[in-house]
């Protein structure tokens, strides 16, 4: 028996040894990291999350072949996010739209309004609301002598003092413009709005430029058939307006047509056509309230520009630290982002911003921005056989050196906005010539455009998502939104 219990007792420890570690500790398996796109439900397919250039977040490899260093914290963190829009209950036409502090929302509407006039739809309950039913859409302009309907409508909210311009273009004879300092309760009278030039695509901002008779200053630019944009400015409210003035150096040759104009917090204007030498797109900025305009040349010697109808644009936004934001199309109709942090003496490298889906091309760009580094755009894309659906790409970190994007489709599959062939190439049913965007004052980004086969203007945001104002978090969840709303 002696000689049985040492084998025995040897015999056991390697059995045990080997399939317990019973004197020892017990190996781990390597441990695996959490994903920060681990948000404990599915991604929607109308979301996608990627860098500069369409490369898709979720791909490690192409990450990894990319040579991008992830760095998702910070303000460049993913939220689970999902799109998808509003109808106002009207339709629209070249739909520009403002936000008031009251967190009413205002869209125009070609010639819906009271005598055939342009309609000034508010609405109201939308931002942050809980149900469907808790938002209304209504025509508030309601003048005693309703200026006639116009070829592009425009409204524009002053983001200092909500005050509500209503801008109308008629037959490229004349403007007028119009405001109301009460949700659009009243209106004031109508003034004349230009001097001696014809109009057309006519785009107005303000900004706390210092003014004698009104706490901001005003700035509109027309394409008047020149050699350059023209520029007119009010410093009493839109009361009177100077004489028009090049929107651009003498001798420059941009092209008379211009993208919307921004005003910035510290005064300066800021709007992009053609670059002067005619290859490329450029910025252009006035320091001293529209009446001059230097160049600042956008880095589109990568990607080129498009080569459609509306190519002559490139749109910019201000965010509130008076950063600019910069977005165009390039050669191979897919959209492109830029930033300066001095005003546009300077910018970024270029970013393609499309996301790692079959997109054959975009446009009607549009760009707007929250706090600092925090910005939204806004286009239509062809997903495929004319299939043409409205995204929104966000960043929460645009400086980082690889700003995560997170862009949403705002419409299902099955419920495209237009189907008509090359629209985001064209004019194109209410899509007109131009969107507009904004940022309310909870950071949720609003896009106004068009369905275009129900022939209803939409807002479109996410109704879940990252705000892009105040600290980086999760914005409250609204119902979504959609067909139902047509």
């Amino acid at each position: 028996m002696s000689r049985v219990r040492p084998a025995l007792f040897l015999t056991l420890l390697m059995l045990c040894s080997s399939l317990m570690g019973c004197f020892g500790e017990e190996e781990k398996p390597d441990s695996v990291e959490p994903s920060p796109f681990d948000f404990g439900r599915e991604i929607t397919n109308t979301t996608w999350y990627h860098y500069d250039g369409g490369i898709d977040a979720l791909n490690a490899s192409a990450v990894a072949a990319a040579n991008i260093t992830v760095n998702l914290t910070g303000d460049n963190l993913p939220f689970w996010t999902q799109g998808t829009y509003y109808g106002i209950g009207l339709s629209t036409f070249e739909p520009t739209m403002g936000i008031t502090s009251d967190d009413n929302l205002y869209m125009t509407s070609w010639g819906n309004g009271q005598a055939g006039a342009t309609a000034i739809v508010q609405c109201t309950g939308l931002i942050e609301m809980a149900n469907l039913s808790d938002y209304s859409c209504q025509d508030v302009y309601d003048p005693i002598l309703p200026v006639a309907n116009s070829n592009d409508p425009y409204v524009y909210v002053d983001k200092w003092t909500d005050r509500i311009m209503k801008f109308d273009m008629h037959a490229l004879l004349g403007m007028t413009v119009e405001w109301s300092d009460n949700e659009g309760a009243s209106w004031s009278l109508p003034t004349p709005a230009t001097s001696y030039s014809v109009q057309d695509h006519q785009t107005i901002s303000s900004a706390p430029y210092p003014a004698a008779l009104h706490p901001t200053t005003w700035v509109f630019c027309i394409n008047g058939n020149w050699e350059a944009p023209l520029c007119s400015t009010s410093f009493d409210g839109g009361n009177t307006w100077s004489p028009e003035v090049p929107g651009a150096p003498l001798g420059c040759g941009s092209g008379g047509l211009s993208a919307h104009i921004e005003g910035a917090g510290d005064g300066n204007f800021y709007r992009g056509n053609p670059g002067c030498s005619g290859d490329g797109y450029s910025i252009y900025r006035s320091t001293d309230g529209g009446f001059t305009w230097t160049e600042h040349v956008l880095p589109t010697s990568d990607s080129g520009t498009a080569d459609t109808w509306n190519a002559e644009e490139a749109q910019v936004g201000i965010d509130d630290d008076n950063n600019v934001h910069a977005m165009w199309l390039g050669a191979d109709n897919m959209p492109y982002y830029a930033y300066s942090l001095d005003q546009g003496d300077t910018w970024s490298d270029a970013m393609m911003i499309a996301p790692p889906t079959d997109l054959v091309g975009t446009g009607f760009p549009v760009v707007t921005a929250g706090a600092g580094g925090r910005v939204a755009f806004g286009y239509v894309g062809d997903s495929g056989n004319d299939t043409w659906n409205g995204y929104m790409t966000i960043m929460t970190d645009a400086f980082s050196e690889h700003p995560l994007m997170t862009t949403v489709q705002i419409n299902l599959p099955g419920d495209p906005l237009d189907t008509e062939p090359a629209c985001g190439y064209n004019r194109c049913g209410g899509l007109g010539d131009f969107l507009d965007m904004s940022v309310d004052q909870y950071g949720r980004p609003w896009f106004a455009l068009s369905h275009n086969l129900q022939d209803i203007g939409i807002f479109a945001t996410i109704n879940e998502g990252p705000t892009l104002r105040g600290p980086v978090a999760a914005l409250s969840v609204m119902p979504v939104g959609g067909p139902q709303t047509l």
